[in-house]
């Protein structure tokens, strides 16, 4: 949220211990989304509308500049309940005290909605009519669903008879999310603001990925209409296809920008985070925009990252032949942000794609960095050792159909570190690139445990945990590489080193 020149981010935490428990918010403010100073808790869990946790919700700004907060409680009853809260002094930019409301709780699972399943309000939009509205997620048999409820006050609430969109495919919503993208511009767009010249993004959290949908909403029905829906014809939307979860995006209004950012969680042990002291993180906050196309989203870190950047390394026009890995050197590799871009041969060389191919994330594994191509797979050894022991892989594959090229992107955890006690999955998607008139492009963030890639100018996204024992601080290392069968150029790379 961003208040009178302060960004802030609240998030579930335990204030007592590094594993699930004692859910409390958080609160953390930043000026520049960079630099964050931590203040004291804004919800404790303390009444019996939430005596049991106060988990996830999300704030609306009120026409009158005035913030609020809506989220979810866990009662005495151990059901979830939505609640408001409110800052004790607006006077106060960094809303350092919140108050909870009187009439909580506002919103309660009836009739057929599950006392489990009835959770994380969205922010809050109004319609036409000055009549608020919010999605709240929910299961109801089987089937995932936002529903929709309705307000004037913002305290009396009431539950429409049509859920806002639902899916029998998917299971419970968590997290869901919606709002409008601009089809022409390339700023962002607030969340209550009514323009036919805008597609409407739902979220949901579901099987472990955030994936999302595009449409049409008519605020004057609450009708959303879409031509695709979740996991339909082998739709496969997702923010990110690898350890990022439980996202949620904001309108800056300072800078005329949505933006994103979710829960990285961890790969290791719980007995490992209770050993460092702490679990989970934020991801780098990511702008949102809707790509030229119409057909999916784009992000891109924001700008504020390149605060970050200290001592730099670039080249241009180097040969990457068949088998060659090219180390990148001149910066400390643990912690970096990379920049890349590729001139491909000839792409008749690419392997042919086997119409059974659907799921990429299986092809990843099937075809790891370690697999000779045809083209491919090219791309970068990141949090890797001196010896390549240990090595973090995000790299690219081209097949080629009857029809068209089509491009494979992975994050290859296989050989990521010599610990057994961590996950070592790997991650895939396609990218829609058009090789005829675009370079194949991959920017990798990396900050010691988390790898956050971006291919095709942001059309994919890529989040991995990693922990090696040998590539860390000094003994990291960064690489380019090609072991495909075909020779091909990096037209240019850059690699930074991030500090604060």
């Amino acid at each position: 949220m961003y208040y009178y020149g302060v960004y802030h981010l609240f998030y579930q935490y335990n204030p007592f211990a590094a594993v699930w428990g004692n859910i409390t918010w958080g609160h953390s403010i930043s000026y520049d989304l960079v630099n964050w100073v931590h203040l004291e808790h804004a919800i404790n869990p303390t009444d019996p509308f939430d005596i049991n946790g106060c988990w996830s919700g999300s704030a609306t700004i009120l026409p009158g500049g005035e913030p609020v907060i809506l989220y979810t409680g866990i009662d005495s009853q151990n059901r979830q309940v939505q609640n408001l809260a409110v800052p004790k002094n607006i006077s106060d930019p960094l809303l350092r005290e919140w108050k909870k409301s009187p009439h909580n709780p506002l919103m309660t699972p009836t009739n057929a909605i599950d006392g489990k399943s009835f959770r994380d309000p969205t922010t809050a939009w109004q319609g036409p009519d000055k009549v608020w509205r919010v999605l709240v997620g929910s299961q109801i048999n089987g089937s995932g669903k936002a529903l929709l409820y309705k307000s004037r006050d913002f305290v009396n609430w009431t539950k429409s008879q049509i859920p806002l969109h639902s899916s029998n495919k998917t299971g419970m919503w968590e997290c869901p999310d919606f709002y409008p993208v601009s089809i022409s511009s390339r700023n962002g767009v607030d969340t209550s603001v009514k323009n036919a010249d805008a597609q409407h993004v739902l979220k949901a959290s579901f099987k472990g990925s955030d994936y999302y949908i595009l449409g049409k909403y008519v605020p004057e029905t609450d009708n959303y209409f879409i031509e695709t829906d979740f996991l339909d014809g082998g739709s496969d939307l997702r923010y990110d296809y690898g350890k990022f979860y439980a996202s949620k995006t904001f309108f800056d209004a300072a800078k005329k920008r949505r933006i994103l950012w979710a829960w990285i969680p961890e790969s290791d042990s719980a007995s490992a985070d209770i050993e460092e002291g702490w679990s989970g993180l934020q991801s780098f906050p990511r702008s949102v925009l809707l790509d030229k196309k119409g057909r999916r989203l784009v992000q891109w870190p924001i700008e504020e990252i390149k605060k970050l950047r200290k001592s730099k390394v670039t080249f241009h026009n180097k040969e990457l032949k068949s088998g060659s890995v090219l180390e990148v050197s001149g910066i400390a590799a643990s912690q970096a942000d990379v920049e890349v871009s590729f001139d491909l041969p000839h792409s008749e060389e690419a392997e042919l794609m086997d119409p059974s191919w659907t799921d990429p994330q299986s092809l990843c594994n099937q075809k790891n960095a370690s697999v000779k191509g045809g083209i491919g797979p090219f791309g970068l050894l990141v949090l890797a050792s001196n010896n390549l022991t240990e090595q973090t892989a995000i790299f690219f594959r081209i097949f080629k159909s009857t029809q068209k090229k089509i491009v494979l992107m992975c994050s290859d955890q296989s050989r990521s570190s010599l610990r057994e006690d961590v996950d070592k999955t790997s991650y895939g998607a396609f990218v829609d690139v058009d090789l005829n008139r675009e370079k194949i492009s991959l920017r990798s963030l990396i900050d010691h445990s988390i790898v956050e890639s971006f291919g095709g100018k942001g059309k994919t996204c890529i989040t991995a945990r990693v922990y090696p024992k040998l590539a860390i601080n000094t003994g990291a290392h960064l690489y380019a590489f090609n072991n495909g069968n075909q020779t091909l150029k990096i037209s240019s790379l850059t690699a930074c080193l991030l500090g604060a």
